[in-house]
């Protein structure tokens, strides 16, 4: 894989005083609007969803050797089964299972190390990565349109408030195809901005927390097992949230591959597939262990890379490091937490919506036949499982596996026992796809 002839600046050069600032800001921008929405649709603390996305970085960077210039923030794929976790066993025990997906990444790294890649891709085709994307979009569908149509704490119908969500929704497309350069790269960014000022213009924003807060606070850091609710079993959590893990891990591949691609060299030889996989686990381990949401590599931040042609880890270290100061800024958390809630219902039906889309997306890449009635019934079955919320739950135990992970569990059963494996797309194209 030869190196792009344009670069501007390559993987270990360290940019000019005068715009180390400016660049490390770019990445920032790019990965702070999308970083910060997941603790807020989950309930965590969006100042230590940015202290560990930049704590993750700056792992994930010590994991690859200072060679894969990677971006870490908040993972969409968790967001379902940390929702239902909090309501069984408490922020608590969504952390406990947190912990535990970013513990399988661990686990398939070693594998990854041992046994090559190959094994992995047998596991989750397209047929079964595809749908359980969409799942993941579509699950949450019904999430977003509440938070776009309804009043703060999901209250009543508002037609303000949906009008303000749809508004929002709408600046997002004018800036997704209008806006040119680095811009394009923070559409949700901007849409989200726009939707403040028009949240303050119509009076739906109140400034009195912002004036109230002071400059600097610790982050309310949730430390492993505290808040976890009476009676709560551990193992439930970790049934609830750590199968996701195995989509992430297929979707984090086809991530590097992009990113081989944007660079000009092989980021799964060197230095290695097993290291990005297990700087990804360990960041969102830690991440779980101090109150924030899972982690994976940011296609916001790989698309700066491919504008700017800047490949510098010093500039994605940089950007990590102002992600961590920001955490502690108290007046950014209490602004955040005055931004409408339909503003963000708007954003979510945008993001929610091209989630699913990417599942589609997946399900052609891998030229998966659906006139083949196996891959029907698997792709079916996942998509009702999923969406329709199906769930196990284990009489009184408190087990229950919620509909995303047990679908996802479903595919790759379904996909090892019935006749006719192999027939489920072109295992090699989830390389291609793009991150959750």
């Amino acid at each position: 894989m030869t190196a792009p002839r344009d670069r501007v600046l390559d993987v270990h050069e360290r940019p000019p005083p005068a715009t180390f600032l400016l660049l490390s800001l770019q990445h920032l921008f790019a990965m702070f609007g999308a970083n910060v929405l997941v603790p807020i649709l989950t309930g965590l603390d969006p100042s230590v969803a940015l202290v560990t996305s930049g704590l993750g970085t700056l792992i994930y960077l010590a994991f690859t050797k200072w060679r894969l210039p990677a971006y870490l923030g908040s993972s969409f794929a968790f967001i379902g089964p940390i929702v239902t976790a909090t309501q069984i066993g408490g922020t608590g025990g969504a952390l406990i299972g947190a912990c535990a997906a970013g513990a399988v990444y661990v686990v398939v790294a070693l594998l990854i190390r041992a046994f090559g890649v190959r094994w992995l891709l047998r596991i989750l085709p397209p047929i079964v990565v595809g749908p359980v994307i969409v799942v993941i979009g579509l699950g949450l569908a019904s999430v977003a349109v509440g938070m776009a149509q309804n009043t703060a704490g999901g209250g009543e119908y508002s037609l303000p408030h949906f009008l303000l969500a749809l508004a929002t929704l709408g600046s997002i497309f004018v800036y997704s195809i209008v806006l040119r350069g680095f811009f394009t790269v923070v559409p949700i960014l901007l849409g989200i901005l726009t939707g403040y000022i028009l949240g303050v213009v119509s009076g739906m924003v109140d400034f009195a927390p912002v004036a109230a807060a002071p400059l600097l606070k610790m982050p309310d850091f949730h430390l492993l097992f505290s808040g976890m609710k009476e009676g709560a079993s551990v193992w439930a959590m970790i049934l609830l949230i750590a199968p996701v893990a195995m989509v992430t891990i297929a979707e984090h591949i086809g991530g590097q591959i992009v990113l081989s691609r944007v660079v000009g060299r092989n980021f799964i030889a060197d230095p290695g597939l097993h290291r990005s996989v297990m700087g990804d686990g360990v960041a969102t381990m830690i991440a779980g262990a101090l109150g924030g949401p899972p982690a994976t590599t940011y296609g916001e931040n790989i698309g700066v890379l491919a504008v700017t042609r800047i490949f510098s880890v010093w500039v994605i270290g940089g950007a990590a490091t102002l992600a961590i100061i920001l955490g502690f800024v108290g007046k950014l958390s209490a602004f955040l937490s005055t931004i409408p809630t339909a503003v963000m219902g708007g954003v979510s039906i945008a993001l929610f919506g091209v989630i699913a889309s990417s599942g589609i997306r997946t399900l052609i890449e891998g030229k998966v036949d659906l006139g083949d009635k196996r891959n029907l019934l698997i792709s079916s079955t996942i998509l009702v499982i999923g969406i329709g919320g199906a769930t196990l739950k284990f009489g009184d135990s408190g087990f229950v596996v919620s509909s995303m992970a047990l679908s996802a569990v479903l595919g790759v059963v379904l996909n090892a026992v019935l006749p006719g494996r192999g027939t489920g797309g072109d295992a090699e194209a989830i390389l291609s796809a793009d991150h959750i």
